[in-house]
């Protein structure tokens, strides 16, 4: 890890749960701005959790929050989204009986500028949505609707992206095009907290990784040396 100046959302020996179940146990995870960090594990490890801490659709029992030196725990998601933050969750994370393009609009609800450049920058960014952008969400392919939901969030054009199992589902020729994508969107500049199943390929992309299980930090560090630990591969990268 760098200089601690260059970190924008750092999770602190945070807890958190659904009732009175906690299922993140003291987690830490530091994202510096810019970087894709990738954080993978087993079912029911609390990765989706933790995004969900995150975002503020969880409120943590204990531990901090911070983004840009902000403390924003237990934060409501609609502040969060306005600090900088966007969340694209598993499921249900498009509109199916939208428009891309109003699907697309929709993720620009905030904003009160003109926000027709940033609508190209995304349509840019995926030029397959551009051909369909007046085709009704909900009949595109599993992959198409992940692009549309990412270039949803990206719409507020923000500093940090939380992604949850994009490649959840998909064909394997979908998941190459998923991650392609999340590559190009990491060029401009956004930094990226990626949730996946597909451990291997979401190492492969990441500066850093950590690895949960049980709701804990079990081993965190370059990705290329978690990708190549022999015990990683034995438990979470099917050998």
């Amino acid at each position: 890890m760098g200089s601690t100046d260059n970190i924008i959302l750092k999770v602190d020996n945070t807890t958190a749960g659904y009732s009175e179940i906690d299922i993140l146990h003291d987690v830490s995870i530091v994202l510096e701005a810019g970087e894709i960090v990738s954080v993978i594990g087993p079912n029911g490890a609390g990765k989706s959790t933790l995004l969900k801490a995150i975002f503020g659709c969880l409120k943590p029992k204990k531990g901090k929050v911070i983004f840009k030196n902000e403390d924003i725990t237990g934060m409501s998601p609609e502040k969060i989204v306005k600090k900088g933050i966007s969340y694209v969750p598993q499921v249900e994370n498009i509109f199916p009986s939208l428009t891309i393009h109003e699907n697309l609009e929709m993720g620009a609800f905030i904003r009160t500028d003109n926000y027709s450049s940033r609508m190209n920058e995304i349509y840019d960014l995926f030029p397959d949505l551009k051909k369909r952008r007046n085709d009704k969400a909900g009949l595109l392919s599993g992959g198409q609707r992940q692009m549309v939901a990412m270039g949803r969030a990206l719409m507020l054009d923000p500093a940090v992206l939380l992604l949850d199992e994009p490649s959840a589902g998909l064909a394997p020729k979908l998941v190459s095009m998923i991650f392609e994508r999340i590559k190009d969107i990491n060029s401009t500049g956004v930094a990226m907290l990626l949730v996946e199943q597909n451990a291997r390929e979401a190492l492969a992309m990441a500066r850093r990784g950590y690895v949960l299980a049980t709701g804990k930090n079990v081993l965190d560090g370059d990705a290329k040396t978690i990708l190549a630990n022999k015990e990683v591969a034995r438990l979470y990268l099917g050998g």
